[in-house]
Formats: structure tokens, sequence, C-alpha cells
């Protein structure tokens, strides 16, 4: 997905500290940038991405401003092993998002809460190294007028 931003001109939210991921910290940061944005915006999550939209689309008035998400394989965080490496991040937030998505993954219970459409990895994984121009062509889906 970072090639898209060459690509395409996409912005990408840098967030703080990698090593110790703290949910409010990520929140914040998501927060103040849509909050900044001029316009409607889309966003693409993966991983703890996707947790921290679905925590803050269901906390901030600001998630108005989203005109949909990507979210691409959500970690699940309650696994115990990954509960105990990332306290603060489960239980996952499962409240219906207030804006359209698409769930790329193995997740149909997380897709069902979410209230996206869910769309197996395996039927769009052609190099996630590469362009991945089967996900873009996802993404479409939120880009067109």
């Amino acid at each position: 997905m970072a090639r898209w931003e060459a690509a395409h001109g996409y912005a990408r939210l840098e967030q703080h500290d990698w090593q110790r991921p703290l949910r409010g910290d990520w929140s914040a940061r998501l927060q103040e940038t849509l909050v900044d944005a001029p316009g409607p915006v889309v966003l693409v999550a993966s991983g703890l991405g996707c947790l921290l939209t679905a925590w803050w689309a269901a906390h901030s008035p600001a998630a108005a401003k989203v005109r949909g998400a990507l979210l691409v394989a959500p970690a699940d965080v309650e696994q115990p092993g990954l509960r105990e490496q990332l306290p603060g991040w489960s239980p996952m937030a499962r409240q219906r998002l207030p804006f359209p998505s698409i769930l790329v993954g193995h997740a149909p219970a997380l897709a069902q809460a979410w209230g996206s459409e869910c769309v197996a990895l395996d039927d769009v994984v052609d190099g996630f190294s590469g362009d991945w121009g089967a996900g873009h062509a996802l993404l479409q889906t939120f880009l067109k007028d």
C-alpha cells in the first residue's frame, strides 16, 4: 500500500511508537488528522489500523468525514498472546461503522459486526509487495464521485 502513496498521491498517517502502540495515542493522531482534513476522506488500514478505525469511528463525530474504508487483514488482538503484547487494544470495537467499508481478510464475523462487505484475502492477493492492483480496485469503490 505504500506504493499507492507515490503512484497516486495518497497521504499516509504516521503513527507514534510502533514498538509499543497505544490505542489512545493512535486515536488522538487519527482524530487530529481527520479534523484538519479539508474534505471527505477515504481510509485504508491494515492490522492494528483496522481496529483503530473501528474504535475511533465509534467515538468520534469526525467519522462523518469518512467516505469509506478499506480494512485489510485486521489483527486479532483478542488472542491470548497478542492481548498481553498489546494491552489496551482488546476488546475490539464491534459496533457498526458509520460509513461504508470493505474488509479484506478471513474475518466474516468482524465484517458482519462492522457492517463491512467481506472479501476473502485469497480473492485479492496479487502481491502485497507490488502495486496490489486488486486491492486498489476495491479502494476505487470509495473514490468514485
